[in-house]
């Protein structure tokens, strides 16, 4: 899905996801700014240069970009994005408050990039696998377009799901870590998907379920270990709110942002603490799911080995049966030469038959009249 960077691309992320960088002078960090905002510019022109102007009396945005504004939602588009930039803005506004959280009220603006590259220079900061980056600071989230293909998901739910982001980030500032973060806007995206990745994740049942300050790390850890951080995320969250089925999460917001201290508001709100939640989570997260996993990796190992087994059986039923017709066939070609021979011996003429008549043995009737 997407991820939140707690500072703009033009100041290398500032936030989550951001390498730590050696502070420069004042000068030169200005001019490197600067840099980026025209390359970020030139970048933006060239993927928009194929589409034709903006209508008349279009906003300042992206160049050559048409505003669709729906309440505090305000989409910017290419042209012929233009469609898909109003169901965004509708759907956006159609479903405006989040689980446990007050009704935001923060105008936030929707880029949608024309193509790759305007997309790559929109989120300097963002792996490479994302499909939509939110940028609570600048309460700004950018989407793929119509180039995005089937692998960056519906993109209403990816909006949604940038707008948790900033609607958690409105109300709670930079209190939430990064695997409350993104577990909270899978939740409120209502992303049960996340289920089939925790299913089939064989690491749980092998290593077990990581600790959540362990699953902060997996964010970093390339595309699959990140697919299943955010999976893990979303279950503890959805265990988190579980705790209090009247109430979900928002007595729970309350004394966090009161306290400072997630393992403070978790104590308050719920009566236990922080570290029996997380024991219950690792807990349920392995039994559930697994047991699962690792039913669903030696079935598909045994699917695996059937693939293996049932091709080398094949190859020798089929040996087997030639095998089998060759030495039917010799006993037949034996069988054939044996009573040939057999037949031969039987007509074969006796010794001391084979002379003229009368000049063999006598018969018994001649020594009679003898």
């Amino acid at each position: 899905m997407g991820k939140a960077l707690r500072g703009g691309p033009a100041d290398g992320g500032g936030g989550r996801g951001a390498l730590t960088r050696p502070l420069a002078p004042a000068r030169r960090v200005r001019r490197v700014r600067r840099v980026r905002r025209v390359l970020r510019v030139l970048a933006l022109a060239a993927g928009l240069a194929q589409a034709p102007a903006s209508p008349a009396g279009a906003q300042e945005g992206l160049p050559g970009a048409v505003r669709t504004v729906r309440g505090r939602i305000v989409v910017e588009s290419a042209p012929a994005d233009t469609v898909l930039a109003r169901a965004l803005a509708e759907a956006a506004v159609a479903t405006d408050t989040f689980p446990g959280l007050p009704r935001p009220r923060a105008q936030v603006l929707v880029q949608l990039a024309p193509n790759a590259a305007a997309f790559r220079a929109l989120t300097t900061g963002a792996p490479e696998w994302g499909a939509a980056i939110a940028l609570p600071r600048e309460r700004r989230i950018v989407m793929q377009g119509r180039f995005a293909t089937s692998d960056a998901g519906d993109p209403v739910a990816v909006l949604r799901h940038e707008l948790a982001h900033l609607a958690l980030h409105e109300f709670m500032g930079e209190l939430p870590p990064r695997w409350f973060d993104e577990g909270y806007a899978a939740v409120a995206a209502r992303e049960w998907d996340r289920e089939n990745v925790l299913a089939t994740n064989v690491a749980l049942a092998l290593r077990g379920t990581p600790t959540l300050a362990e699953l902060e790390e997996w964010f970093y850890a390339g595309s699959n270990r990140a697919q299943g951080a955010y999976a893990l995320a979303w279950r503890a969250v959805a265990d988190l709110s579980a705790l209090d089925p009247a109430r979900g999460l928002s007595g729970f917001f309350v004394a966090w942002r009161e306290t400072g201290s997630m393992p403070r508001a978790v104590r308050r709100a719920y009566g236990i603490t922080f570290e029996h939640f997380e024991e219950r989570w690792q807990s349920r997260t392995r039994r559930v799911y697994g047991g699962l996993a690792l039913f669903t990796d030696l079935t598909l190992g045994m699917v695996f080995t059937a693939l293996l087994i049932v091709p080398l059986y094949a190859i020798r039923r089929r040996r087997d049966r030639e095998r089998l017709a060759a030495m039917r066939a010799a006993d037949e070609v034996a069988e054939r030469e044996a009573r040939e021979s057999a037949l031969e011996a039987i007509l074969a003429p006796l010794p001391g038959e084979g002379g003229e008549p009368g000049s063999g043995p006598l018969a018994p009737d001649d020594d009679e009249r003898r």
